[in-house]
């Protein structure tokens, strides 16, 4: 038999069943597939908007999952010695840093960056 979930808070407000071979089924969206480098269509825009004042250099398109989103912020962050995260396929770095970070996504192999 298989490996069951049995994580109450998955089946909340789920009608018991009493048929046995009832499987229940979650709403979660699986994660999209990582696209190769050159691939990636990835925009760099900057926001002022929402951040008190403060510039904000925004990196958006990134298709695949969310772990490779923030390896790929970690390195752009290191490169541009500043903070920021990464969240809703978005790498959000503190700071204006287009030029720079066009330049090291090139390098990277994201051909496609704008």
């Amino acid at each position: 038999m298989g490996k069951q979930n049995n994580d109450w808070k998955d089946r909340l407000n789920v009608v018991y069943s009493t048929n046995p071979d009832y499987q229940f089924e979650t709403t979660e969206e699986p994660e999209a597939e990582l696209l190769p480098k050159n691939q990636q269509k990835l925009r760099i825009r900057i926001e002022k908007n929402g951040r008190g004042g403060k510039t904000a250099t925004i990196v958006s398109g990134f298709v695949g999952p969310e772990e490779d989103l923030k390896q790929l912020a970690k390195v752009l962050k290191t490169s541009c010695g500043c903070g920021g995260s990464a969240k809703d396929g978005e790498i959000i770095i503190q700071g204006e840093f287009r030029d720079k970070l066009i330049d090291k996504l090139k390098t990277l192999g994201y051909t496609q960056t704008k």
